[in-house]
């Protein structure tokens, strides 16, 4: 059941808060670390902890927590991300990175400032609400391996184990909306590198060579087909190529060849087939090529599923309804993919992750997630950010 007509207070209490967040937000806009050089970044959020009266705690290299107590009650872990993106900034505001090359062209940088702005809220309306916030700060989610990274080093023995766990993404859209999906919400990624290991020759003699050029336009061509003739007409997947490398001149066969694919799923038994599928190819296709070594198959930046848990989703979208009233969407599935789901399933925890929408600076229509000229609206951003988050975890605190 909500709670959220008791909430009201919560926009007066994030208005006053704006100034304060417009200002943080533009720190960390400006000062963008890659994934697992977040120092700075965990320094700037662990002086604003203190200035909160709270004390932070590291988890791993560039992983940070704070923990809320106030008294009996549920437990609710917050989370958001920190690292930027490998990016050179093209958006012109005054606050725009100062590292370069390197940019928040994902808009961490307003996750950051969202949950600090909730934990900032909830600390000093403690009046409100009864239990236990943790406050996550979560490197190298666009590795894939911060969460993982943060389980690794101890995180379910440094904080009690939550009864739930939120977080939440901004997108390019309209000021100050919310979108929740129960499911499935977030692809399921695999990046995969394959090394194909031929016999180089003179481009005049390709008799004498194991051509692994040709071998990698016959593995591409046939790789399609496992989308369109082995995976369910129903269920969504995509196998994307992006990358393929080898040779250095036009009349030099080269030994090797090298391809980088993408594959994308919401369904784990789909992902398991497709990866089956993908080897038996590429190995197959070696074999009647008559290549001699086996192909390395490698995997990387790999993302859990997103699978928000039903009875937790539907418990955060009424409390969005309630508080946002026509500002709530239902969201669609996204393609893209986070690593947000290891925290919570270290734990044994349901979940619940949502978006919320902003217009970019200079509404150019091309400024997506990772566009270098990506920067959401801060003035629309942060204040829904703030809210969304305090709410939702203030729909498990409250009776």
């Amino acid at each position: 059941m909500s709670n959220t007509d008791s909430f009201s207070w919560v926009t007066d209490a994030v208005a006053a808060e704006n100034d304060w967040a417009q200002a943080i937000y533009r720190e960390f806009h400006r000062h963008p670390e890659l994934s697992f050089q977040e120092v700075w970044t965990t320094e700037r959020i662990s002086r604003e902890l203190e200035s909160f009266g709270l004390t932070p705690t590291p988890v791993g290299h560039t992983g940070l927590g704070v923990v809320i107590s106030n008294g009996e009650g549920p437990t609710v872990m917050t989370r958001a991300d920190i690292d930027g993106l490998p990016v050179t900034e093209i958006t012109g505001v005054e606050y725009a990175s100062e590292q370069d090359g390197v940019m928040h062209a994902c808009g961490h940088d307003t996750h950051i400032t969202g949950l600090l702005g909730a934990l900032k809220v909830l600390n000093s309306h403690r009046d409100a609400w009864h239990g236990t916030v943790i406050g996550i700060f979560q490197p190298a989610e666009e590795v894939g391996t911060g969460a993982q990274s943060m389980v690794d080093a101890g995180l379910t023995s440094i904080f009690p184990k939550p009864d739930i766990v939120l977080g939440q993404h901004i997108g390019p859209g309209p000021a100050g909306y919310v979108a929740v999906r129960p499911g499935p919400t977030m692809s399921q990624a695999d990046s995969v590198k394959v090394t194909l290991h031929g016999k180089g020759a003179h481009g005049s003699s390709p008799h004498q060579s194991k051509d692994p050029i040709v071998l990698a336009a016959a593995i591409i061509m046939r790789l399609q087909t496992i989308i369109s003739r082995e995976v369910p007409p129903s269920e969504t997947s995509v196998l994307t190529v992006a990358s393929i490398h080898a040779g250095s001149g036009s009349n030099i066969i080269p030994p090797t060849a090298e391809l980088q694919l993408n594959l994308r799923n919401y369904n784990s038994d789909v992902r398991d087939h497709v990866i089956a599928a993908l080897e038996r190819v590429i190995r197959s296709e070696c074999d009647a090529s008559g290549f001699d070594e086996e192909p390395e198959i490698e995997y990387f930046n790999q993302f859990p599923l997103t699978d928000n848990d039903q009875a937790a989703a539907q418990r955060t979208i009424t409390a969005f309804k309630n508080y946002f009233g026509d500002k709530f969407m239902d969201a669609p599935q996204s393609p893209a993919s986070e690593d947000f789901p290891d925290l919570a399933d270290a734990y044994g925890t349901p979940y619940c992750y949502w978006f919320v929408s902003a217009p970019v600076v200079g509404n150019i229509p091309s400024a997506m997630n990772h566009s270098p000229n990506y920067a959401p609206v801060p003035e629309d951003a942060l204040p829904t950010l703030i809210e969304a988050m305090t709410v939702a975890t203030l729909e498990w605190l409250t009776a």
